[in-house]
């Protein structure tokens, strides 16, 4: 039996395979993964992918499976504990950032009905798909990356640099980046 051609990204790893397969570029609504996922991509800067997935689960436990509104409570005795967690990365200024960034997706909510209306809308609602033939065709970050990333740096959100929203935008499909030849292209 053939194996299906995917990203090259996907690699022979079965982390990495799994997260292509069945979750990398599908769009994604439910507010808590949108939070997860900004979380996950702002850990990951400076780091490898495949770092965070092999410790997602751990995080899920020590971030109380990304609830922002739990995670908006955290204060500085369970910040100690964050950092001597083995299981995740232990980066001061990522956890802070981490309880920052929460406060404010609770605000947004608040002002937006929900995360997902508010990030949804700077592509309408619609998945931008883009056609991208090799991995060199896939940018780093783009001209609406950079808008989005600007404009959540003014309403306070931290590690929320343009590549980091670019590959939030990927993970949670609001931009399509897999390569025309991959299988889950037109999915």
């Amino acid at each position: 039996m053939d194996k299906p051609t995917r990203c090259p990204w996907a690699g022979d790893l079965p982390i990495y395979i799994d997260y292509h397969d069945n979750e990398w570029g599908r769009p994604v609504h439910d507010d808590n993964k949108l939070f997860e996922m900004l979380i996950l991509e702002g850990m990951q800067a400076g780091l490898s992918w495949l770092t965070i997935l092999k410790k997602r689960e751990n995080f899920r436990k020590a971030f109380d499976n990304f609830d922002p509104a739990k995670v908006a409570r955290y204060k500085e005795a369970k910040i100690q504990k964050l950092l001597i967690n083995e299981g995740i990365i232990r980066n001061r200024l990522k956890i802070n950032a981490a309880v920052t960034n929460a406060k404010l997706f609770l605000e947004v909510q608040k002002h937006h009905g929900s995360f997902d209306k508010f990030i949804w809308s700077y592509v309408n609602n619609t998945r931008i798909e883009n056609h991208r033939k090799t991995m060199a065709d896939i940018p780093a970050t783009t001209p609406l990356s950079d808008q989005i990333s600007k404009e959540l740096k003014k309403m306070g959100f931290k590690f929320v640099g343009s590549t980091v929203i670019y590959a939030f935008m990927q993970a949670t499909g609001m931009v399509n980046d897999h390569v025309t030849n991959c299988f889950a292209y037109g999915i």
